[in-house]
């Protein structure tokens, strides 16, 4: 351990302990199991396992559902009230993160940017998100925070490489993410076309047809997350009947809400490959995991000028 990171101390919600104990490793560094309990009314306890005051306090936290964005905060305002010389935080996956604004008169709640304010407003030193759906969501907040979008773009482009492909095209299920979708492209040397794609419904969506460039390649259907799968589905249909001769979805946040993985195994999708960004998430016969432990290590080491 060199003499910066041996001022450190990386803890994790419960959410995100596994990615935290790989990035301390890759740091070289002990990770910092927290102290929890839950008493008899449901009240969470949290304590640090020692001291904090005056060291960079590094929090891992996903936010998937409430108790995880609950104990986020519940983290940082801990090193802030032990005094710790700053409190970093890695978000590998960003709950909420669709909802980034609010339609004309709905009144619904855009709580992708009201979740943002209050991880802001606890008063952290540094935010990084991890692939983020808009990055509408790291400017909600008065200039406080620093504040970084960490793209997976090297890790994808790795994985894609290694998986022996000898025609392949990436497609984007939508307009939306085809300039992510060119960029990777362009690192690969290889084409990529975009769907056609129509929102209806909250969850539910149109494909309505994809580019004749798949004909007789693999297609490569790239997302940032992957929830109900509905769209991405679609998608590879779509690509099948264009000529494709075999379909590979990838994606960095591999949510696969309610019977999503039962419409994988059932469809002609062969692999599925995401990272371990959203927690839970195990390889298997049909699911490839990567982690963004090694990206996120890196952010770290030149944040806190440890290389």
């Amino acid at each position: 351990m060199n003499s910066a990171a041996s001022g450190l101390m990386l803890v994790a919600n419960r959410a995100s302990r596994k990615l935290g104990y790989k990035v301390a490793a890759q740091l070289g560094i002990g990770f910092s199991e927290m102290v929890t309990k839950v008493f008899a009314d449901g009240e969470c306890y949290h304590a640090f396992p020692e001291a904090v005051a005056g060291k960079d306090l590094v929090i891992i936290g996903a936010t998937h559902n409430e108790n995880s964005f609950q104990e986020l905060l519940d983290l940082i305002q801990g090193g802030r009230f032990w005094n710790a010389a700053s409190i970093n935080v890695i978000i590998p996956y960003l709950g909420y993160s669709t909802m980034e604004r609010a339609k004309p008169f709905s009144f619904e709640i855009p709580k992708g940017i009201t979740r943002a304010r209050q991880i802001f407003r606890s008063r952290p030193d540094f935010v990084a998100f991890v692939d983020l759906h808009s990055e509408a969501i790291m400017h909600a907040h008065a200039g406080e925070v620093r504040t970084q979008h960490v793209w997976t773009d090297t890790l994808v482009v790795d994985k894609i490489s290694s998986l022996g492909l000898a025609d392949f095209v990436l497609v984007s299920p939508d307009y939306g993410f085809s300039k992510r979708v060119a960029r990777l492209a362009s690192l690969l040397d290889c084409p990529h076309t975009a769907a056609d794609k129509d929102r209806y419904d909250t969850d539910k969506t149109i494909v309505s047809q994809v580019s004749s460039v798949v004909r007789g390649k693999t297609a490569v259907i790239c997302d940032d997350m992957i929830r109900t799968g509905g769209s991405i589905l679609q998608t590879a249909e779509r690509c099948l009947h264009a000529g494709a001769v075999d379909v590979v979805v990838l994606a960095t946040h591999l949510v696969l809400a309610g019977e999503a993985m039962e419409k994988f195994q059932k469809s002609p999708v062969t692999r599925v490959i995401g990272s371990d960004s959203y927690p839970g998430r195990e390889s298997d016969d049909l699911i490839s995991v990567y982690s963004v432990a090694p990206l996120l290590t890196e952010v770290l080491q030149r944040h806190l000028h440890l290389v």
